[in-house]
């Protein structure tokens, strides 16, 4: 099993409905094509849907991971570009009301993933249920997708205030989508930064604009990826801008005293001779 630290980026919103997954997953195959091994995670559990937005075909799901019917491993489905796709199921309520331990465990699950990866994406649900502000602590980035709409800036800024106030996250990147230019997105994120900045004790960073695109419109009737299927769209390139930001980031460090994706792997990094039981 490799040993080396996973980047986990969990992608969230607070507001459903800014185009969050379609940030997920073409970001996902961005990064993929600048070379390195992506694994996404489907974390809106009970109302999964990146296995069908990328036309692909799953027998099992977290769901049986979680009911200890499969590993990780087993329900791995190979998507775009050598991305690996942990799906999530569709209409069970149960998985969309996990329990704290059940989530806990899940996210412990993945210390025993036998696939190697460099970058694990985990497209949370909209909210701020139980999964996704303890998936959005257990990652070791954030980044949150905000849409030009009043709803979608509140939400968002609600989101940064329970993850901030309540599970000790204090940076988060900001990807403004769906904008008419660079301009537009630039005085979205200075919106809810503005508003961060007043109450909030926490950082906030532009990573990036995705404009809206009918391209991005097209590629999703056809359960494809625009950066796959339109790579030189504006959206396309909107994607490999923030995929080459991300892999100039500063590989994640320590462990950070609460539960994370892959502590293990951290752990052994602090401290190479230490054995992780």
């Amino acid at each position: 099993m490799q040993n080396n630290p996973v980047r986990v980026i969990a992608v969230t919103s607070g507001k459903g409905g800014v185009g969050k997954t379609n940030v997920s997953v073409n970001l996902s195959v961005a990064l993929a094509r600048r070379g390195a091994r992506v694994l996404m995670m489907d974390a809106d559990l009970g109302l999964g849907n990146v296995d069908v937005l990328l036309g692909l075909k799953s027998h099992k799901n977290l769901s049986h991971v979680l009911a200890g019917e499969a590993s990780l491993d087993d329900i791995l489905i190979e998507g775009p570009e050598g991305v690996g796709v942990l799906p999530a199921a569709s209409g069970i309520k149960h998985m969309a009301e996990l329990s704290a331990a059940e989530n806990t465990g899940l996210i412990h699950a993945f210390g025993a993933l036998q696939r190697p990866v460099d970058v694990m994406v985990v497209d949370t649900a909209a909210g701020i249920a139980d999964s996704v502000v303890r998936f959005s602590q257990a990652a070791s980035d954030v980044i949150v997708v905000v849409c030009d709409e009043p709803a979608s800036i509140t939400d968002a800024y609600a989101m940064i205030k329970v993850l901030s106030r309540d599970h000790g996250v204090q940076r988060f990147q900001v990807v403004a989508n769906m904008v008419r230019d660079a301009g537009e997105g630039r005085r979205l994120f200075e919106k809810l930064n503005m508003a961060a900045g007043r109450f909030l004790d926490v950082t906030l960073i532009h990573l990036g604009s995705v404009p809206f695109d009918d391209y991005l419109r097209r590629a999703i009737q056809r359960q494809k990826t625009v950066v796959q299927t339109f790579s030189s769209s504006r959206s396309s390139r909107a994607f490999f801008e923030i995929a080459d930001q991300i892999g100039r980031w500063p590989a994640p460090k320590g462990v950070a005293g609460h539960l994370q994706f892959f502590i293990e792997r951290l752990v052994q990094q602090s401290e190479p001779d230490m054995e992780v039981l």
